[in-house]
């Protein structure tokens, strides 16, 4: 991950609504949930609910598709996990009794 990605996943984040969104679809698996059940849970209009989810999904970290008149949103795993190791790719110095497996380079020997 570049850190100009990395920047557009925080930026996203850095919204209260969108964060709870992010870890709600994390709980929820890959099956995901409705995006009216998502803004239900939140007790946020549809409206405001679509645009969080419309940035997250920019951000990489969330994915959509269509179910018959639902649209379906669900974490998107591999862009958080390029979010996290792109926090701890150089995680104490590569030192993988500090880090285990979040140590994404390993030190030249």
């Amino acid at each position: 991950m570049e850190i100009n990605d990395a920047c557009t996943a925080f930026s996203a984040l850095s919204q209260e609504s969108r964060l709870a969104v992010l870890k709600r679809l994390i709980v929820a698996g890959p099956g995901g949930e409705a995006a009216g059940a998502i803004a239900e849970s939140l007790d946020a209009p549809a409206s405001t609910m679509s645009f969080h989810l419309k940035e997250l999904e920019r951000a990489g970290l969330i994915h959509s598709r269509k179910e018959g008149r639902s649209v379906i949103y669900a974490a998107d795993y591999g862009g958080v996990r390029e979010l996290i190791d792109f926090l701890l790719a150089d995680c104490c110095r590569g030192d993988k009794r500090l880090c285990g497996p979040y140590v994404i380079k390993e030190n030249a020997a």
